[in-house]
């Protein structure tokens, strides 16, 4: 009777087995679209499973019948490695052809090519002018196209700077996610040690919901994991401690207070009393070589770079300084390009329309408009009031067509012995109002309400055309240069083909680069899915297979149910 009813707890045992795989099976069909499940196997052992001499010739086993041995939560750990990786490099090359994307959209479509034909007709306006400067047709021509050519670089301009600040608006995003997702992995560690300790159980649902969280942090940053026999992940974020046992070091963001740029910093690094912020990203040496081309937000801070480009950020630049710096930043660079070509054209114009000369005589004193003293010397630039053309009103020193909005052009100095001298006010690089770039930018209102007042006569009131012929010849030039690592000169209408052309060079290289890490990503992710995956072939297959051994099971139980019963009856 005893070896009937030890049958039985076999036959128990049976369905116990069969019923627990059978949940476990429908638990992976459940979550076959959940993100960051990973499916559960069943594995089956003896239950007391062991030898005993008995009186019969052949040897004799006896046990209790199958258990459930393990329920195995299957990852490659490798495989995670390899696909955090290189996820974290595509981001980064997504990141920057997105940004490259949206210049070149921006360039092609209506503003870009509004702009386009805006330098094209303030060139032809100037040609009409040197037939004739004296025309007031042309005058006019030339004012409202030089209007209208500023207006509409302006425009292209202030999109370029929308699109950075929705960079910047990005960056920031990127940096609470980050934050957030510091935060769900920690509490995820304490949760999964605590159920792990006593060795008897794993956390499987939220180990899965922990590596989908590291997916998707490495998607934002460069990041290392490595899981402690406690089973708790230590994260380094760029090489610095980000998450381990105890804490996580979450990121802050300092706010450039005349751009509103955000800068990732380490606040535990940092002395912020000080104005002393140890930054998150070293931006300085990104290359693939130095394994450091990673992540959304790192990319997203290049692309936006640190400030407004302006024409004065690649001035004096040698080519090694350009491509190691501002070359790398996609807004800045497409920013200072476009102001270049305006600097160039604004200056190249306004100084024909109002030359200027450099002093090389012997320091002399004198005291302007506000009775302040100014002392004029050698290598100064002031107004070749002699060689310049006027206007109707015979002014001197000739007006400028585009002025800056902080400071006029000349300052006029009274001498001692009652004659004038007009002293160039030099740009000034620390003050934007008072530097020739797009920002302080506008057409002299004075032309604007008076055309005649252009220069356009000799000072024997003789129709001056050969300044129209240098001013036509300006736009002939090949002189100009897009950048210090070009060394192909230009017209000002090839240096705006070459700058379109630029763009989508470089969007050329970022697409390849992008897509091929993008195959590689997706490649290794379909590997790791062939180890972590559901599949609901192989799940309704297993699941036939566990019902079977349940019927089987109960199969096994009632034969001997009624065999005992049998028995029983049999003795009574």
């Amino acid at each position: 009777m005893a070896n009937g009813f030890g049958s039985l707890y076999v036959g128990a045992a049976g369905i116990r087995t069969a019923q627990t795989a059978l949940d476990i099976t429908a638990n992976n069909l459940v979550n076959i679209d959940t993100k960051g499940y990973v499916r559960e196997q069943v594995l089956f052992t003896d239950d007391t499973y062991s030898f005993f001499q008995g009186a019969a010739v052949s040897d004799q086993y006896k046990g209790s019948g199958v258990k459930i041995a393990d329920v195995i939560h299957t990852r490659d750990m490798f495989l995670d490695k390899a696909f955090r990786s290189e996820n974290s490099r595509y981001a980064f090359y997504a990141a920057s052809y997105d940004a490259v994307t949206e210049v070149e959209d921006f360039l092609q479509e209506a503003t870009g090519t509004a702009f386009s034909e805006a330098l094209n007709d303030l060139y032809v306006a100037f040609q009409e002018y040197s037939k004739d400067p004296s025309d007031t047709v042309n005058q006019n021509l030339v004012v409202q196209k030089a209007s209208l050519f500023l207006t509409r670089e302006q425009n292209l301009y202030q999109g370029l700077a929308k699109y950075q600040s929705t960079i910047n608006t990005k960056i920031r995003d990127d940096v609470t996610r980050i934050n957030d997702l510091a935060e769900q992995i920690h509490d995820l560690n304490l949760k999964i040690e605590r159920i792990e300790a006593g060795k008897t159980e794993t956390a499987m649902d939220l180990r899965d919901q922990r590596d989908h969280a590291v997916d998707e942090l490495s998607k934002l940053a460069n990041i290392t994991c490595v899981e402690t026999v406690e089973g708790v992940y230590h994260i380094k974020l760029e090489d610095k401690d980000f998450i381990d046992d105890f804490n996580i070091y979450p990121m802050a963001l300092h706010t450039d207070t005349v751009t509103g740029f955000v800068t990732p910093y380490w606040p535990h690094l940092s002395d912020t009393t000080n104005d002393d912020y140890y930054p998150v990203y070293n931006l300085a040496n990104i290359s693939a070589a130095h394994n450091t081309d990673k992540g959304e937000v790192k990319a997203l801070l290049l692309a936006r770079g640190n400030t407004r480009g302006t024409w004065y950020d690649m001035d004096g630049l040698t080519q090694e300084q350009y491509e190691k710096g501002l070359a790398n930043s996609v807004m800045m660079n497409s920013e200072a390009e476009l102001d270049t070509l305006t600097h160039t054209i604004i200056t190249a114009i306004n100084d024909l329309l109002s030359p200027l000369k450099t002093y090389d005589g012997a320091d002399i004193t004198g005291v302007d408009k506000d009775g302040n003293t100014v002392t004029i010397k050698a290598g100064m630039r002031i107004a070749d009031t002699e060689n310049t053309a006027v206007g109707s009103d015979k002014e001197i020193p000739a007006r400028e067509l585009f002025v800056r909005r902080g400071i006029e052009r000349y300052t006029e100095v009274t001498l001692d012995d009652g004659s004038k001298m007009y002293v160039y006010n030099e740009e000034d690089k620390s003050d934007f109002s008072k530097v020739y770039t797009t920002r302080s930018l506008e057409i002299n209102q004075e032309l604007v309400e008076n055309r005649t007042l252009l220069s356009h006569l000799t000072q024997n009131n003789a129709i001056d055309y050969e300044l129209g012929n240098k001013l036509t010849a300006i736009w002939e030039d090949s002189s100009y240069t897009l950048n210090p690592s070009d060394r192909t000169p230009c017209t000002f209408t090839g240096f705006y083909t070459k700058y379109v052309g630029e763009v989508a060079n470089v969007g050329s290289i970022y697409r390849t680069t992008s897509q091929s890490l993008q195959n590689t990503s997706e490649t290794i992710d379909n590997n790791r899915q062939a180890v972590i995956g559901v599949s609901s072939d192989e799940e309704l297959t297993n699941m036939i297979k566990y019902q079977q051994a349940y019927n089987a099971s109960s199969r096994y139980i009632n034969v001997l149910s009624e065999m005992i019963e049998h028995l029983l009856s049999a003795l009574g």
